[in-house]
């Protein structure tokens, strides 16, 4: 007799993710819920799947246990909260059947979002051989989502989870893998990452096609429009898994748009709170890194029209950070390959707006500013330990008069402020820094972060009216 007529006739089948003791398999679990996942801690953690029986499911793990009927083929239990820790065993039971999840752990579950800088892999980035090499961890968990698109919302991915290590490790995001190393590090409890991200992609592709078009000021929107089809695919299908939240790398692909995504991405970033129903869970973006030749003299860019959207959602949209990336950018390539500190900052943002710590986690960010004569004095949040200008004078400011036109100017730190002024100014009304596709600029804090680009002024920029 075969080996699998025996196991048959025992009643034990075992199916790659788990085990299942029954003469008839017929309840299955969400791929989210596979051997070495993480749950998240201190929540109530959904746990869902299919059946096709009516008898009541019964899910079980750290000595909880939870049951509950099924409805049309679906069946769903409530985890109270979890402490971190495991390898536990999720045991989920259906009358005679029984699943069983080996290796799952408790700890934090963040989703890595967004284009292709956030899809770039470790092994493609500086460093990554070594980092390959050290990523052996039983407390990072990865998950890829199947780069994929579809019309109308899913209900699951074909996925699973694996332990980080020098096999997994190279072919998952590096952003996410470095957020995920110094995070796991500093919280010393297991982390989770799920990956879901494709290169080329608009924000809007990443949204439910119902709310844009209920969106009074997108439901006009230009090509690509209601292009719900990654929202479909790689999100909707993901909820309600249980998560701390998302880190997010995008905005390339909007910035011949880059005024509308001051509307565009926090509607996307509502739509995904509203999705998996957890409150405003903490959403930290990533601004883009500087690309295409370095140009001494003031002029527009949509580059900087896309960064000031992603400064200006930060100031206005609740429980999110801003991640300035101006001193790993590539004029020739539009995927820097120094993706280390990326990861690093955001894993020091997730610490602050994620769990409370009293760290400082962002470099200077603009607050206000007063003319004197002919001068401007800059005032900013996330001092630090003070402001200094890296490697010589302060470089990146540019200022105007009442023309609106743009000017080299001189920067000096008075403490914690800046002061700008340019001979060619006599009556300044407004000051920008790093107003370029490829800032050339250095004011950073004592805690070695960098400032973000920013604008005093609400002059009309080139994409004010592109939709």
């Amino acid at each position: 007799m075969s080996g699998t007529s025996i196991a048959r006739l025992a009643g034990v089948l075992l199916l790659g993710c788990c085990t299942i003791s029954t003469a008839r398999a017929a309840i299955t679990p969400h791929a989210l819920f596979s051997e070495h996942a993480v749950l998240q801690q201190g929540v109530r953690v959904p746990v869902w799947g299919t059946t096709d029986q009516d008898e009541e499911v019964t899910v079980s793990i750290a000595g909880q246990e939870v049951s509950a009927k099924p409805a049309d083929g679906k069946w769903r239990v409530d985890l109270e909260p979890l402490s971190a820790g495991g390898p536990h065993v999720l045991t989920i039971k259906q009358g005679a059947t029984s699943v069983e999840l080996k290796d799952v752990m408790i700890g934090e579950v963040w989703i890595c979002g967004g284009q292709s800088n956030m899809q770039w892999t470790l092994k493609q980035s500086d460093g990554g051989s070594e980092a390959i090499a050290n990523s052996a961890n039983d407390k990072i968990r990865l998950l890829t989502v199947p780069r994929e698109g579809a019309d109308k919302p899913r209900t699951d991915v074909k996925a699973a989870w694996s332990i980080c290590g020098p096999q997994t490790s190279g072919d998952f995001s590096a952003v996410g893998y470095f957020f995920g190393r110094d995070l796991q590090k500093a919280l010393d409890v297991p982390v989770g990452l799920i990956a879901s991200n494709v290169g080329g992609t608009a924000a809007e592709q990443w949204m439910k096609k119902e709310v844009i078009e209920a969106h009074p000021e997108l439901k006009d929107m230009s090509k690509p429009q209601g292009a719900s089809m990654l929202y479909n695919a790689m999100i909707a299908p993901l909820a309600p898994y249980a998560i701390k939240g998302v880190i997010w790398y995008q905005g390339e692909s909007n910035a011949s748009r880059a005024y509308q995504y001051r509307t565009l991405l926090p509607a996307m970033i509502k739509n995904w709170r509203d999705t998996f129903g957890q409150g405003d869970f903490p959403f930290l973006i990533v601004q883009i890194a500087p690309y295409t030749e370095i140009v001494e003299e003031p002029s527009d860019s949509i580059w900087a029209e896309i960064r000031d959207a992603q400064f200006h959602v930060n100031q206005n949209v609740p429980r999110t950070a801003l991640i300035v990336t101006t001193d790993v950018g590539d004029e020739g390539d539009i995927h820097p390959r120094r993706k280390e500190p990326v990861g690093q900052r955001l894993a020091l943002a997730a610490r602050a707006v994620g769990y409370g710590e009293k760290i400082e986690h962002s470099g200077p960010m603009y607050d206000s500013m007063s003319i004197d004569g002919d001068k401007i004095r800059l005032r900013f949040k996330h001092v630090g330990s003070g402001l200094q200008a890296k490697d010589g004078e302060l470089s990146g400011f540019t200022i105007a008069g009442e023309d609106q036109k743009f000017y080299k100017a001189d920067a000096k730190i008075d403490g914690d402020t800046v002061v700008v002024s340019s001979a060619e100014v006599p009556k300044p009304v407004a000051v920008r820094y790093g107003w370029a596709a490829y800032p050339v600029v250095n004011l950073w804090n004592g805690d070695d972060l960098p400032a973000s680009p920013f604008r005093t002024d609400s002059f009309p920029v080139t994409t004010q009216d592109k939709k």
